[in-house]
C-alpha cells in the first residue's frame, strides 16, 4: 500500500486492473461535494446551515488519501456494480450463504479492503499485507463475522466482475498456502530486527579481530581454568603446615638443597614425610638433652682412627639431616606442583 489510499487499492484488488487513480478518485469526491453543496443550497445561500456547511472540510475525501462510501460506490457505478451492506435486514431476510457471493469490500474507521472470489477459492485482498491471504470455503463465514465483532462494515459487491486473468487461472487449478502472509509492519520490523542482529554479530566479529565468536570448548576451558586458580588459591590446613616448616628449614637447606639431585623425595608418601619429619625431630630434641660435656668441639677432637671415625660419623650425620632437610623441601614442591597440574587439568 502507498500512503492511505486504501480506496485506490481496494477497488483496484476488486477489479484485478489499475483502474482507479487518486486523481480520478478525488475527481469523483469533488464531484459529490459539489452535488451536496447544490442540495445545501437550495435552502438559502444565506441560511447558517449553508455557511456551516462550507466551513466544514469535505466528507469524501481528506489530503490523507481516504475516500468515503460514496466516493467507492459511484466509482463502481461505472461498471454495473453495486453495493448492499452485508448486514442489513433486507439483505440478512434472503439468507443467502456468503460463499455464493463473489466478493466483499469492508470497511474500519479509515481503511478498505477487498475479499474476493478467484477461481473457487476466496482470497483475502487487505493491502496491508505483504499478499493475498487463502480463506477456505469453511473458515469465510467465521472470518466475515470475526470482522462484525471488530467492527468492520461488511458491503457485498452485486453484479458481474470483468474478467481477469487470475480468476481464469484458477478455475483450472487450486493454490495452497503453506505461510499465511504478514502485516507490512510486521515485515519491516522483522527486517530491521535482523539488520540490527546483523550489525552487532559484525561488531562482535571485529572485537574478536575477524576470529569469530567463542566456541563452546573455548568457553569451557576458561571456566575451568578460572576453577583451577580458586582450587589453587583455596589451600587447607595440611598445604600451609608444609609451608611452615619448609620456611623454617630454608636457611639451613638452601646451598645444600641446591646442589642435591632432583629425584631426592619425588617418590615419598605424605606418610614416609610425616615419619622422616618426625624421626628429624626427635633427634634435634635429644641433641639439645645431652650434657655439654658430651658434645666435644670440633677444635678439640683427637686425631686417632677412632676421632677420625668420629669425624666421618658426625659429617655422616650433618650430611643426612642436609638430606633430610632437601628431601622435605623437594617433597612440598612435588605436591605444589601436582596441586598446580591438577588445577590445570
Amino acid at each position: 500500500q502507498e500512503g492511505s489510499l486504501c480506496a485506490q487499492h481496494c477497488l483496484n484488488n476488486l477489479l484485478q486492473g489499475e483502474y482507479f487513480s487518486p486523481v480520478e478518485l478525488s475527481s469523483i469526491a469533488h464531484q459529490l461535494d459539489e452535488e451536496e453543496r447544490m442540495r445545501m443550497a437550495e435552502g438559502g445561500i444565506t441560511s447558517e446551515d449553508y455557511r456551516t456547511f462550507l466551513q466544514q472540510p469535505s466528507g469524501n475525501m481528506d489530503d490523507s488519501g481516504f475516500f468515503s462510501i460514496q466516493v467507492i460506490s459511484n466509482a463502481l457505478k461505472v461498471w454495473g456494480l453495486e453495493l448492499i451492506l452485508f448486514n442489513s435486514p433486507e439483505y440478512q431476510r434472503l439468507r443467502i450463504d456468503p460463499i455464493n457471493e463473489r466478493s466483499f469490500i469492508c470497511n474500519y474507521k479509515e481503511h478498505w479492503f477487498t475479499v474476493r472470489k478467484l477461481g473457487k477459492q476466496w482470497f483475502n485482498l487487505n493491502s496491508l499485507l505483504t499478499g493475498p491471504e487463502l480463506i477456505s470455503d469453511t473458515y469465510l463465514a467465521l472470518f466475515l463475522a470475526q470482522l462484525q465483532q471488530e467492527g468492520y462494515s461488511i458491503f457485498v459487491v452485486k453484479g458481474d466482475l470483468p474478467d481477469c486473468e487470475a480468476d481464469q487461472l484458477l478455475q483450472m487449478i487450486r493454490v495452497q498456502q503453506m505461510h499465511r502472509p504478514k502485516l507490512i509492519g510486521e515485515e519491516l520490523a522483522q527486517l530491521k530486527e535482523q539488520r540490527v542482529q546483523k550489525t552487532d554479530l559484525e561488531r562482535a566479529l571485529e572485537a574478536n579481530d575477524g576470529s569469530g565468536m567463542l566456541d563452546d570448548d573455548e568457553e569451557d576451558l576458561r571456566r575451568a581454568l578460572a576453577l583451577s586458580r580458586q582450587e589453587i588459591d583455596m589451600e587447607d590446613e595440611e598445604a600451609d603446615l608444609r609451608r611452615a616448616i619448609q620456611l623454617s628449614m630454608q636457611g639451613s637447606s638452601r646451598n645444600t638443597s641446591q646442589d642435591m639431585p632432583q629425584t631426592l623425595g619425588t617418590h615419598l608418601t605424605s606418610e614416609e614425610l610425616r615419619k622422616r619429619r618426625e624421626a628429624y625431630f626427635e633427634k634435634q630434641e635429644q641433641q639439645q638433652q645431652d650434657p655439654p660435656g658430651q658434645i666435644s668441639c670440633p677444635c678439640e677432637r683427637p686425631t686417632t682412627s677412632s676421632g677420625a671415625l668420629g669425624s666421618d660419623l658426625a659429617g655422616d650425620a650433618m650430611s643426612e639431616e642436609d638430606m633430610l632437610q632437601a628431601a622435605v623441601t623437594m617433597s612440598l614442591e612435588t605436591v605444589r606442583n601436582d596441586l598446580k597440574t591438577e588445577g590445570k587439568q
